[in-house]
């Protein structure tokens, strides 16, 4: 019943998008620097941000704008965070004012992201003069949201783009999603922003908690460096043009709209790890036997951000040891001697540890499994049902070149 489907934030019905040049930070034509995703209609809305401490000025505006649990639209840019920068919230208040003024909307109806430089300040003049243009070149096409998702790329080399239809209330249901994020991913969430459209009908109230739980199983157990961004932000907008009753309790309906959200936020946290900055391998963890599914969590996130383990997948070298000391500084309590690891990817599967001690194995085929782009790390506990996976990837030579120059 769940499919994928293509039109990423367009996919929903009553959704249009459109990116642009304007020039925050070069001015190559090229570079398409910023978004604008339009509802027809009002949207139930919600929204998870950085929980570092130090927080971009967007995220302090989009909270006082999403107090009452609705919203029509949302204006991003690249090339310039606007965190920790002078006039940064008076900025990130002119951007939504002027998509409001083009949309025809109250500015607090306009959600505001950013990614890009730290600490400089962002040359709103520019966007506010662009706007009219990017209004212009709103469409509800394939075409049009794969514009935003690339106007919202900063060292990403791939666009991240998701869509999904299902059966909600006997009504097809639509859910979309662009994100950007490759560098300073670490749990919780990763450097992202991920714009997330449906036409389904639900609550503020419930699509705030299905959107709670779903990026707890899956943008936050990414990681790609072990740095947490001052910009996450993780938007959700429900415009109802699905025709499906209003979902406002737990139920089957609402178990349906979570597993699709779930489906289509997995993807785009797997897009996201796969392009970390440099990287050559995505790493998915994935541990099973866990006492519970917190420490099975605990486990295999500690396993993914081992710099020593990551190095040892970019060397394709079988270095489970690397694996199971990432498991014993986690925090989480479990018997090192009750512990199986094998690697597997799509050139087979190799174990490497049985019980906590190493096995023989063909250090060949294990340089062939750990050669391929996505590769797994199997861990078995041996003390319960828990379980819990993990996307990651290695570090590379090309990740130190690319965070040496950034601001060039």
């Amino acid at each position: 019943m769940l499919k994928y489907i293509e039109g990423g934030v367009c996919a929903a019905q009553g959704f249009r998008a459109a990116g642009i040049h304007v020039g925050v930070k070069t001015h190559a034509a090229w570079k398409k620097d910023v978004a604008l995703i339009v509802s027809d209609v009002d949207c139930a809305a919600a929204a998870m941000f950085t929980t570092n401490v130090v927080k971009a000025a967007p995220i302090h505006v989009d909270r006082k704008h999403l107090a009452d649990g609705k919203a029509r639209a949302i204006v991003a840019n690249s090339g310039n965070a606007n965190a920790c920068a002078p006039q940064g919230e008076e900025n990130a208040i002119k951007m939504c004012a002027a998509a409001a003024k083009a949309i025809g909307c109250a500015p607090e109806d306009v959600l505001v992201s950013s990614t890009g430089v730290i600490g400089q300040t962002l040359k709103v003049q520019v966007i506010e003069e662009g706007m009219p243009a990017l209004y212009e070149a709103l469409e509800h096409s394939v075409e049009a949201s794969d514009a935003a998702a690339h106007a919202i790329m900063t060292t990403d080399t791939v666009k991240k783009e998701v869509a999904v239809e299902t059966v909600i209330g006997g009504k097809t249901v639509r859910m979309g999603g662009i994100a950007k994020g490759s560098g300073m991913i670490h749990p919780n969430m990763g450097t992202m922003l991920c714009f997330l459209t449906t036409d389904c009908a639900i609550s503020p109230a419930m699509i705030r908690a299905a959107l709670k739980e779903v990026v707890s199983k899956t943008f936050n157990r990414i990681s790609v460096d072990g740095d947490t961004s001052t910009n996450d932000s993780c938007i959700v907008l429900a415009n109802g043009l699905a025709g499906n009753a209003e979902i406002t309790e737990q139920g089957a309906d609402y178990q349906a709209f979570t597993e699709a959200l779930m489906t289509l936020c997995t993807e785009l946290a797997r897009k996201m790890a796969a392009d970390g900055e440099g990287a050559k391998h995505l790493i998915t963890c994935t541990v099973t036997g866990a006492a519970d599914e917190k420490t099975a969590e605990t486990v295999a996130r500690s396993v993914i951000s081992s710099t020593l383990t990551k190095a040892a997948i970019f060397g394709a070298d079988a270095n489970w040891g690397r694996v199971l000391c990432a498991m014993g500084y986690s925090g989480a309590e479990f018997d090192p001697e009750a512990v199986d690891v094998a690697f597997a990817s799509a050139a087979g599967e190799i174990a490497v540890c049985e019980q906590g001690r190493g096995l023989p194995f063909d250090e060949d085929l294990a340089k062939k499994i750990l050669t391929e782009h996505d590769v797994e790390i199997r861990i078995s506990m041996g003390a319960g049902s828990g379980a819990a996976t993990c996307w990651g990837c290695d570090i590379t030579y090309d990740y130190i070149k690319i965070n040496g120059d950034y601001r060039t």
